[in-house]
């Protein structure tokens, strides 16, 4: 199993301590949100030379929106840059609302998730969909129904502890033992109905811990850190959470 890390950043000096110290403190990559690699889109080169001088610095690239024609093509263009970055996953949070939506809708963005995934997974990457609060991806079964209409191996899901949480899913072990087949990459993130640093919410991840080894996962499993504290504490703090649970 590889650990990444993933926040956000305010400035360039939160940055610099994000890239500087997740090596450090045991992660093997991070996963970039859309503010720390978007210039790469116009201007490459900078954070091209950063992956090169640190390995796993973008091991992946979070974006999302919508997969019409003009989402599809914005996508293109994220492959171009993901594959100038080594990246491996891009992590794709969608954008169209879960209200009024239909199993034929999920089956329709099953259908376009696996068409661009073929396409990544040619440029040498993997489309993985991330689980959010009012996504079309929201509940279990919502994933049921999208996992079941995607092209096998086309298509990952990343699992986010802390939006299937606040979207009132309770046994999210079960739904690691049910996608095992489908997972492959987590976002370990804790709520109390704010995010909140790994074991300081009211999430309880030992039974989240055991499916994951249950199950064999030798994957990504992602710190999603979002709670807004210091940096470098929550990044140490996090790990070790981690490390504990998962038995390095």
């Amino acid at each position: 199993m590889k650990f990444a890390y993933s926040t956000p950043t305010a400035d360039d000096d939160q940055q610099r301590v994000l890239f500087d110290n997740f090596r450090p403190i045991g992660y093997d990559g991070l996963q970039l949100k859309w503010s720390q690699w978007r210039d790469s889109l116009t201007d490459p080169s900078s954070l091209a030379r950063a992956v090169s001088d640190c390995e796993g610095l973008a091991s992946a690239v979070i974006t999302g929106g919508k997969l019409d024609a003009a989402g599809c093509d914005s996508l293109r263009q994220f492959f171009d840059v993901g594959e100038m970055l080594h990246t491996e996953l891009i992590i794709y949070c969608h954008g169209e609302s879960r209200e009024g939506m239909t199993d034929d809708d999920l089956k329709r963005y099953a259908r376009q998730f696996s068409a661009m995934g073929k396409e990544a997974i040619g440029r040498g990457m993997k489309l993985t969909v991330h689980n959010h609060h009012d996504s079309p991806i929201m509940l279990r079964r919502d994933a049921e129904v999208f996992c079941d209409a995607i092209e096998a191996g086309t298509v990952g899901l990343t699992v986010d502890t802390a939006h299937f949480a606040k979207s009132g899913v309770d046994d999210i072990a079960g739904l690691i033992r049910q996608f095992a087949g489908v997972i492959d990459n987590f976002h370990l993130k804790d709520f109390d109905g704010e995010w909140r640093v790994l074991g300081e919410g009211t999430i309880d991840f030992a039974p989240i811990f055991s499916a994951i080894k249950e199950i064999g996962y030798d994957g990504w499993a992602s710190t999603d850190e979002e709670s807004g504290g210091d940096i470098l504490q929550a990044m140490q703090t996090c790990y070790d959470f981690m490390a504990k649970g998962l038995v390095r």
